[in-house]
């Protein structure tokens, strides 16, 4: 049965504005005008999001979603298809977010609109840890998108970090995918949306 719920999780200062976001909303509008697509603006508290999109999904048929994740929003979508045991897709996921984010505590801007001013606080830290599923196999199936060119994280640890995914990994790019719009339908495909 093809998916007619459809997740989609920004990055670390991103939101639902995000070129990404914004392509796969214009794409599920047109093609899969029945489904569900819901990009929430996540909180800067692990926690707080993940309790934000837990809600969210709670009534929605998990065996009928799939969850996209870019950059931090690829960590959180390995977390929801631990949980809703669903499809989900990484594009050039946080692997180690506890790590890679520690230099950011304090306060932030918002990529989209540096007029909106966040606090990214020490306690998020272990939040990110306690949100780590590494440690266990796939509950559904997954997608990497991997660009080789990625200047903030390391498309390596992202393979090595799912190896059971079906992985795609491009050479040369950079870390927003700037080439996503020719991925988009690749991406929509392994979603199977109703």
């Amino acid at each position: 049965m093809p998916n007619t719920h459809l997740l989609y999780l920004h990055g670390f200062r991103s939101s639902p504005r995000s070129a990404k976001a914004q392509l796969v909303a214009a794409h599920v509008a047109q093609h899969h005008p029945g489904v569900r697509l819901w990009c929430p603006q996540l909180p800067p508290s692990p926690r707080a999001a993940m309790a934000l999109v837990a809600e969210g999904i709670a009534a929605w048929p998990h065996s009928r979603m799939a969850v996209i994740g870019s950059s931090l929003g690829g960590y959180y979508a390995s977390w929801v298809a631990q949980h809703a045991r669903c499809a989900s897709v990484m594009l050039n996921p946080a692997v180690d977010p506890a790590r890679d984010l520690a230099r950011y505590i304090g306060e932030q801007t918002a990529w989209h609109d540096p007029e909106e001013r966040f606090f990214f606080r020490p306690e998020f830290i272990d939040e990110l840890r306690q949100l780590d599923v590494r440690a266990q196999p796939p509950a559904g199936r997954q997608l990497l998108v991997a660009a080789q060119g990625d200047e903030l994280l390391d498309w390596r640890e992202m393979v090595a970090r799912y190896p059971q995914a079906r992985q795609r990994v491009l050479p040369g790019g950079d870390h927003a995918l700037s080439d996503f719009p020719r991925l988009l339908d690749e991406v929509i495909a392994f979603c199977d949306l109703a």
